[in-house]
Formats: structure tokens, sequence, C-alpha cells
């Protein structure tokens, strides 16, 4: 039997999915401007929480290794533009 706490409860759920989804979507298009990528919502029934903050924790590590990666092709840039 569903009562007004489950259903307050699963919506409280699904909110925060959602956010976490939209947090996915903007760090994955962050990455390509001319793409866009978009989550299909029906995806939420099937991630938990724990797995949605994986993602977003992989691709934060990406996104700062790639950072590191231009920081030192730009440091060699430099380098040679002083020889």
């Amino acid at each position: 039997m569903l009562t007004n706490t489950n259903i307050t409860t699963r919506g409280a759920i699904m909110n925060r999915k959602t956010e976490l989804i939209n947090d996915i979507q903007i760090l994955l298009n962050n990455y390509d401007n001319e793409n866009t990528t978009s989550i299909n919502p029906d995806l939420l029934e099937f991630m938990d929480e724990d797995t949605l903050l994986n993602i977003i924790d992989t691709l934060l590590t990406q996104k700062e290794a790639s950072k590191d990666t231009d920081i030192q092709w730009l440091e060699t840039f430099k380098k040679y533009n002083n020889n």
C-alpha cells in the first residue's frame, strides 16, 4: 500500500536524480560545444543516486586530467616560443 510518505519520498528521490542527470548533461556538454548531449529521463528508473554520483565523479576526474594535459601542452609551447 502506498502512503503519502512513500509518494513524497519517491518524489524527492526522483527530483534528486533529475538534478544529478542535469549535472551530468552539463558536464558532458562542456567537452564539446558543437554537440548537445541529452540523457533519456527514463534512465532515472534504472540508475540509483550512487551510480549517478559516480558518473559525475568520473566526468570531473576526466575533465581535471584533460585540463592538466592542456596546461602541460601550453607550457611546452611557451618554452618553444622563448627559445
